[in-house]
Parts: structure tokens; C-alpha cells; sequence
């Protein structure tokens, strides 16, 4: 079953959760973002009236590991799996990560808040508030310039024409809408002030290509914004196909590399001197590295060297 669907009659109830009880399922359903009254999600008391139609979404039957890398003083952070969403969503409405994340810490799915969001095509750490009182410290400390994310990335290429394994820089071209409300562009609709420091910690061997690795410091929190300033680089991260990243590679050797993922990872959050969550590189980004010929060393020296221009 991936879909239920009930058309509400005349004395079906008023709310949601009687639809849904009739549908065979209990309020965890509405809980875990699995029902909508036609293509809005519902949630514990959303009214319906004669005709509306409810549908009721099946859990994802796909085994997703999401981990706890930290849980204290409201605050819970957990590394996510690239392939889902960060929240939930019409095609992923049961198996978001604030859904997973909160069955595998035992709370409320309703309480946590993601302080930052991942693409579903990206992995790496995100950090929720259970409450108040945490969502403004970590609202305050971006204010501040103290909510500190390290990124790492797989590029296509160097973005500079040197491709000195020292080389860094800044990004700092206005990101807007593009004309597919999806995604975003350089200068596009509503542009706004967008910055990443960027420093090249790698360089593949691999005679057909030349992908280089990224360590990749947002300091603003634009939509897709380290995807679209490596594109406009001139440097598309591999996998990334909505901004010209390629979904295979022919290697020196022959052998064709399949790339199923975007291969971005947030490596690193920090809050200094009080919060340093790290999630280790998934071993589909490490694999890719070897294959072309990259240093596996490199990895470390992406999450920890600093990036100040």
C-alpha cells in the first residue's frame, strides 16, 4: 500500500483524526506527516468538511540509519543519510529525517525545530530544538556569527584556474530564485547577499577528469547556496545535476563511475566553547575519492583546516 485514500461523508466526523481512524491508522500517522487533506498536510485536529479527500501515505519501507551524535540542553543533532528530505514533504511525507530523528531519541516529532537543513540529495549533521530556550540560543548564535558549518564537496574541477592544492577564497555572488521555483541562481529573482569560503584541500589524479576536494565554510544560510556558487564557479559538485554537476564519470581506467548522490557533506557544526558535532564522511564520498585517484588523507585535513580569507 502506498496510498490510502477516503472521501469524507456525512457523518464520517469532523476532524481528521476520525477520517484517519477510519482509514485504519492512529494519530502517529498525522504525527509522522503522512496525511493530507488534498494537497495539504494535516495535522491532530484539522478540520474537514463533506467531500474533502484525505489521503493517507504508507511509511517508507526503506531501511535509513540516522544517527544521535549529540542530545543534551535542547538540543539534538543527528547525521543524515543522503536520500531524504530534511522535513517532511509530499514525497517523503513518513520518512523525513525530523520524523526518523526523533523515533530514534524518543520525542515528539512535534517539538523539534531544524535549526539548518540538508538537501535530499546531501548528508552530514543537522542540528534540531527541542524548545524555546535552545531555538534562541542557536538563533542568537548565527546572529553572531558563531554557528560554524564545515562542509566538504566533491567538485569537477578547481574553481580558479591554479590548481594549487593551497589555493582558497570567497564566493560571494547574490543568490535569488531561478525561473524553476525548485532552485535557485546567481542574480535570479529577489537575489540576496550570499557568502562561502572555499579552500581546495585535494586534487585527483585521474588523467580523464580533474575533480578536486573541497573544504566549504557558508557563512550565510542561503537556499542551495554552496551548490550554486560552486556551479557559477565554474566547479559543479559531482552528482549535483540541477546545477550541471555530471551523474557519471568515465575513469582512466575505463570503468564507468556512477554518481547516485550530490557529493556534499556536512562534516562539522560547531558553537565554540560549547557545542563541536562532527559526522564522519560517508564511505560512497570516500570510495569516489579513490577511485580518482584522490588522497584519502585529504578527508581530515577538509573538516578541520580553517578557512579565514
Amino acid at each position: 500500500m502506498k496510498q490510502k485514500t477516503w472521501v469524507v461523508r456525512a457523518g464520517d466526523g469532523n476532524v481528521v483524526d476520525d477520517i484517519v481512524a477510519h482509514l485504519g491508522e492512529g494519530a502517529l500517522a498525522l504525527d509522522e506527516g503522512r496525511v493530507f487533506v488534498g494537497r495539504k498536510r494535516a495535522s491532530r485536529g484539522f478540520a474537514v468538511r463533506v467531500g474533502d479527500q484525505v489521503h493517507l501515505h504508507a511509511r517508507d519501507a526503506g531501511e535509513v540509519v540516522v544517527t544521535i551524535l549529540h542530545h543534551e540542553a535542547g538540543i539534538l543533532a543527528v547525521d543524515k543519510p543522503a536520500g531524504i528530505s530534511t522535513i517532511p514533504d509530499e514525497r517523503d511525507a513518513a520518512s523525513s529525517l525530523l520524523h526518523r530523528a526523533a523515533h530514534a531519541a524518543g520525542v515528539d516529532p512535534r517539538k523539534l525545530h531544524p535549526t539548518s537543513r540538508l538537501d535530499r540529495g546531501v548528508s552530514g549533521v543537522v542540528l534540531f530544538a527541542e524548545n524555546g530556550a535552545a531555538r534562541a540560543r542557536l538563533k542568537e548564535a548565527r546572529a553572531a556569527g558563531w554557528y560554524i558549518r564545515r562542509y566538504v564537496a566533491i567538485a569537477t574541477r578547481a574553481p580558479t584556474a591554479i590548481a594549487d592544492p593551497s589555493i582558497f577564497g570567497n564566493w560571494n555572488a547574490r543568490i535569488g530564485r531561478a525561473a524553476d521555483p525548485k532552485k535557485r541562481a546567481v542574480e535570479g529573482r529577489d537575489a540576496t547577499f550570499a557568502l562561502t569560503r572555499y579552500r581546495i584541500v585535494g586534487t585527483a589524479a585521474d588523467a580523464l577528469s580533474q575533480p578536486v576536494l573541497l573544504a566549504v565554510e557558508p557563512i550565510t544560510g542561503r537556499t542551495h547556496q554552496i551548490r550554486v556558487h560552486a556551479s557559477h564557479a565554474g566547479a559543479p559538485l559531482l552528482g549535483d545535476r540541477d546545477y550541471g554537476g555530471p551523474r557519471t564519470l568515465v575513469l582512466a581506467s575505463g570503468k564507468v563511475l556512477r554518481l547516485e548522490r550530490i557529493a556534499l557533506h556536512c562534516a562539522r557544526v560547531q558553537l565554540p566553547g560549547s557545542l563541536d558535532v562532527r559526522a564522519p564522511v560517508p564511505d560512497e564520498l570516500r570510495s569516489w575519492w579513490r577511485a580518482l585517484g584522490g588522497d584519502d588523507g585529504a578527508w581530515a585535513f577538509a573538516s578541520d583546516e580553517e578557512l579565514e580569507v
